[in-house]
């Protein structure tokens, strides 16, 4: 994989469904991070967090999501979806409410 890497920000993932609430299937990517125990290509991952109450690590203590970086950044090609696997939220207006709903969530980082 190149040196390709998502901006942090809001993002949407495939399975979000567009009629349904802002949130369902937000996220905010925080950061990349590297396995302390891997080479750095191949240790790489996306961290990041929910922005829907559902999710399991948010459930579970507001704890965060890590994903490896080609997987984060893979294109889906199923029967019903083909794109990517998270889009960048560029809307001003959809990030004004996703960031109220993070600050909501997250009061405290």
């Amino acid at each position: 994989m190149e040196n390709k890497y998502p901006e942090p920000g809001f993002y949407y993932h495939y399975k979000h469904n567009p009629d349904g609430t802002v949130g369902n299937f937000a996220y905010e990517v925080l950061n990349i991070g590297s396995h302390t125990e891997m080479e750095w290509n191949e240790g790489m991952f996306v961290v990041y967090r929910p922005l829907f109450p559902e999710a399991k690590v948010y459930r579970e203590g507001k704890l965060w999501d890590i994903r490896p970086l080609d997987i984060f950044m893979e294109v889906v090609n199923e029967e019903e979806y083909k794109g990517e696997r998270f889009i960048k939220i560029t809307d001003p207006e959809r990030i004004a409410e996703l960031a109220k709903m993070r600050d909501e969530m997250y009061p405290c980082s």
